[in-house]
């Protein structure tokens, strides 16, 4: 038994299966079995994906593509909000504590000084820093269906990307270092500059309101709308196919069988 392959147009394949009659019926005999095969390995799974549609697509990327910008400039803002004013406070109380010579008076500027200094570096290691996740979105192409279903897997690993970055920022383990941070600005204060328990107090109480002021105002749009878009598009993730449909027809043809696949 001899199979041909030949190909019609650029998105099909023919595979043709001579089946005589007149020839010896284990010929025959294992034409069908190999279609038998064929289809059961090979149709079936196809036809349990569904495909997702062209206009789903579109608007999986569209939401993701406008979360991503507005997620930029919430962040922008949240880090310049508080990168401006540690960097202003750093400045202003080490110009303060050159300009006094109350011992007391440039104590607290010192340590307040280098309370901020540190608020001012944490700007620069926390994860929710602005990035360029939206212009790594918009330099992939879309113009066909392939290119756009290759574009949403990555739009959706840059959305998780910027949620699981969120949640980390808010973690407890950020609100864990900057008390500690704030505990030992307390200690310093009462033990090292020989104050009150009071004054030490007071000083834990507004340096930690102030950070976790800063830890709550973080942007959580990201977050949010991951959640989201899991909800929406994702609970029947299973039963979608990011793969171009195949379809598979059986055709008869002079001298056998014929199984077109067309994709």
């Amino acid at each position: 038994m001899k199979i041909n392959f030949k190909s019609s147009k650029a998105n099909e394949m023919i595979l043709l299966i001579p089946v005589f009659m007149q020839k010896q019926s284990n010929q025959l005999s294992g034409g069908i079995i190999l279609l038998i095969l064929i289809f059961s390995f090979q149709f079936s799974p196809l036809c349990a994906q569904n495909e997702i549609p062209d206009s789903l697509i579109t608007q999986r990327l569209q939401f993701i593509k406008n979360t991503l910008e507005m997620d930029k400039i919430s962040t922008k803002r949240w880090w310049y909000g508080w990168q401006i004013p540690y960097s202003a406070a750093t400045i202003g109380q080490g110009i303060y504590y050159f300009s006094k010579n109350d011992e007391r008076s440039r104590q607290n500027m010192a340590l307040g000084a280098a309370t901020t200094l540190l608020g001012a570096v944490g700007q620069f290691i926390t994860p929710l820093m602005p990035g360029k996740e939206p212009e790594q979105l918009n330099s992939i192409p879309g113009s066909t269906r392939i290119e756009r279903l290759n574009k949403l897997v990555v739009a959706e690993k840059l959305l998780n990307e910027c949620a699981m970055r969120e949640k980390l920022a808010s973690s407890w383990e950020n609100h864990a270092i900057c008390s500690t941070i704030n505990l030992g600005g307390a200690l310093i204060t009462w033990l090292g500059f020989k104050r009150t328990v009071w004054d030490g107090i007071g000083y834990f109480a507004f340096n930690s309101a102030i950070t976790e002021a800063q830890i709550w105002t973080q942007p959580t749009l990201a977050r949010r709308n991951y959640k989201k878009y899991l909800q929406k598009y994702l609970q029947n993730e299973d039963d979608i196919s990011y793969l171009p449909e195949v379809n598979w027809y059986l055709e008869a043809y002079p001298g056998g069988l014929g199984i077109k696949v067309k994709f």
